[in-house]
């Protein structure tokens, strides 16, 4: 089992915060009912702040060190994701293409994101919907991803023409 620095409350579940030195390398959704840390160090601190303001603001920029551990294709698919904006999702299909990579690997890349949310893995979706999330197709991870596009006003991913970023 996972050590975590901090255990913060979100909206839509609990975070479990790992760092590594003075940077942020996990961030796992966990359950509800996870209970949160009552006192949290300087660094788990200002990643609550910077989560607050995304939680009011999905568009805000995060402002604190993170580091994700990946292999270099995973980060550059990591980084491909930093550029979306939030409230406009892409498709895997989208995103591996202009890529020059196959979606499904753009899709086991964003299952491996250890940062979810700083890297929004969540903002890439199938062709016909949703899609998985965190490796899974049901239950608490989709309903977290579900949460996440609401709350950044995305269009919904069940309409059947999706608007792929880049066209009109």
């Amino acid at each position: 089992m996972l050590i975590y620095d901090a255990i913060l409350d979100a909206p839509p579940c609990r975070l479990g915060a790992a760092f590594t030195g003075d940077a942020l390398t996990r961030l796992d959704f966990l359950p509800v009912d996870t209970p949160v840390s009552g006192q949290m160090d300087m660094r788990a601190r200002h990643l609550a702040a910077e989560l607050d303001a995304y939680w009011s603001d999905p568009a805000h920029a995060f402002d604190l060190l993170f580091v994700p551990a990946g292999t270099p294709f995973q980060l550059r698919i990591w980084h491909a994701l930093m550029a979306i904006p939030a409230g406009q999702p892409t498709t895997y299909g989208a995103l591996a293409k202009g890529l020059g990579t196959a979606p499904r690997a753009v899709g086991q890349a964003c299952g491996a994101n250890p940062l979810p949310i700083l890297i929004p893995c969540h903002r890439v979706l199938a062709a016909n919907g949703l899609g998985g999330f965190m490796h899974a197709s049901s239950g608490m991870p989709l309903n977290v991803k579900t949460w996440l596009l609401a709350h950044e006003h995305a269009p919904s991913p069940t309409l059947p023409r999706l608007r792929e970023r880049g066209q009109a």
